[in-house]
């Protein structure tokens, strides 16, 4: 009978315990998205460190995300300079200013503007426990500063320069935006930024071959071999390109580049010809076109 006792306040006692260790798993609070992040995504200090005309600055504060460096956005504009950063909660964008020139950061954006102008980057701006983070390259170009990188001792080294951001309309040869855009929008003003990009790299990639003329226009109204751009047989190349078009065209102009290989596009869904897949070197999908080399 003691023995039948025993064994069921031990019974009590192990079930009392298994209840109390399963309420504190459920009530433990779980690890936060930066104690479990990857190392490529992680808030965390990157490792890499910044140099500005060889001073090392903002020690400790770079992220590497996906192999890009980034920079708190105040901390990097107070240390070059800037005259004063203010924030909409509205636009959730930051308006950093310096010598009259206004900088616009916002954030999840792909781009730094500035002038007019459109500095493009693969991984978008972040904010992180409540600060701006964005890609170095992005925003050292409004303010005229050099980006180098020394892959021995993981430093991104910056250098001042005296240059003057110029304007868009300085910056850009009217002729070639107002064609660029147009044959962009025409032909993707239904894709993703970075999809716009690619087909305006197909043009200036053939603008740059030997085997195409050597302008955007005579790219895009070339002949050679019958009418190479749907959008100028059936005339929508004439019409008024969409705003993210133009933003797409002012990014390429600059000098950004998805692909130096890429040479054809296609949306299999839609063309009448697969001359361009079954001839060409595939290099990568971005939406609805396929590009090829």
């Amino acid at each position: 009978m003691l023995k039948s006792i025993r064994s069921h306040k031990a019974k009590k006692l192990f079930a009392a315990i298994l209840v109390a260790v399963m309420m504190l798993s459920l009530t433990a609070p779980m690890a936060s998205a930066q104690e479990v992040s990857s190392d490529n995504a992680s808030p965390r200090s990157s490792g890499v460190r910044i140099y500005l005309d060889g001073k090392e600055i903002l020690s400790g504060q770079s992220r590497l995300i996906n192999s890009v460096t980034y920079v708190p956005l105040r901390a990097f504009s107070e240390i070059v300079g800037a005259d004063s950063i203010s924030w909409s909660d509205s636009t959730k964008t930051a308006l950093v200013k310096k010598g009259g020139v206004d900088i616009y950061v916002r954030d999840g954006g792909y781009y730094v503007s500035a002038l007019g102008r459109y500095f493009y980057s693969p991984e978008k701006i972040l904010n992180i426990e409540g600060r701006l983070f964005v890609p170095v390259r992005a925003i050292a170009a409004p303010f005229c500063i050099n980006v180098g990188w020394d892959g021995a001792t993981r430093s991104v080294i910056l250098t001042s320069t005296s240059d003057k951001l110029k304007s868009a309309s300085e910056f850009y040869n009217s002729k070639d935006l107002y064609w660029l855009s147009r044959i962009i929008s025409a032909e993707s003003a239904g894709e993703v930024l970075e999809g716009q990009i690619a087909v305006g790299n197909v043009v200036l990639n053939r603008r740059d071959s030997h085997q195409y003329p050597n302008t955007i226009y005579g790219v895009i109204f070339d002949k050679k071999g019958g009418t190479q751009f749907t959008p100028v047989a059936i005339g929508t190349i004439y019409r008024t390109p969409s705003e993210s078009s133009v933003i797409a065209a002012k990014i390429c102009l600059e000098g950004y580049s998805i692909s130096d290989e890429i040479l054809f596009f296609m949306n299999p869904r839609i063309s009448t010809s697969n001359w361009i897949s079954k001839n060409r070197p595939f290099a990568f999908s971005i939406g609805n076109h396929d590009f090829y080399k």
